[in-house]
């Protein structure tokens, strides 16, 4: 497990370095944080304000949401890990496609040390990076994807989830379904 957090320590420091991942963001940069040795990576969009900030991914209200999701979900925060392709707030709110390309870079480095069982893909943006297209998930949450030899669980933003009955409905079930998932690796 040394070795591994040396290695994703490594990453986090070629992410702040990154002039491409800096460019059109600002703040701190929001390499992930998290289990080196994770079953279960939570990939978001890009950070927040709160984030941007502090330096620590989901943070703000919809990541205290999100924390409390996965506690539900019978998981400790210190079993997982939870990052973003975008690692800097976007100056123009939502991130743009160039960015998300560039950081699928840094965030395929991590997952390749990690080596998750589920990639828990929170949103379009999640999707786009990973999965090569942006879902609706809204109609796609839930759905499970095999890629890489991972599984890939598609769900909405917690940020939608908060401000939507729907969402949040959709989230909780999205969230039933990863303690189910979860039931072959626990002890």
């Amino acid at each position: 497990m040394a070795e591994k957090a040396k290695i994703l320590q490594n990453i986090a420091e070629e992410i702040a370095r990154c002039p491409l991942c800096k460019k059109g963001g600002t703040g701190k940069a929001v390499p992930g944080e998290g289990n080196p040795d994770a079953r279960v990576v939570f990939i978001g969009e890009a950070p927040g304000s709160e984030e941007a900030k502090t330096g620590r991914p989901f943070v703000g209200r919809s990541g205290k949401f999100l924390r409390q999701m996965i506690k539900e979900a019978g998981l400790d925060e210190n079993e997982v890990f939870i990052t973003s392709p975008v690692h800097y707030l976007p100056l123009r709110g939502i991130p743009v496609k160039e960015s998300i390309i560039h950081g699928k870079e840094h965030l395929l480095k991590q997952l390749t040390i990690i080596d998750p069982d589920i990639v828990v893909l929170l949103g379009n943006t999640a999707c786009l990076a990973l999965l090569g297209k942006k879902a609706e998930t809204t109609r796609e949450h839930g759905r499970t994807v095999q890629k890489d030899s991972r599984t890939y669980l598609i769900t909405v933003h917690p940020a939608y989830a908060m401000r939507f009955p729907a969402g949040k409905k959709q989230f909780t079930r999205d969230f039933e379904k990863l303690r189910k998932m979860m039931k072959p690796f626990r002890p």
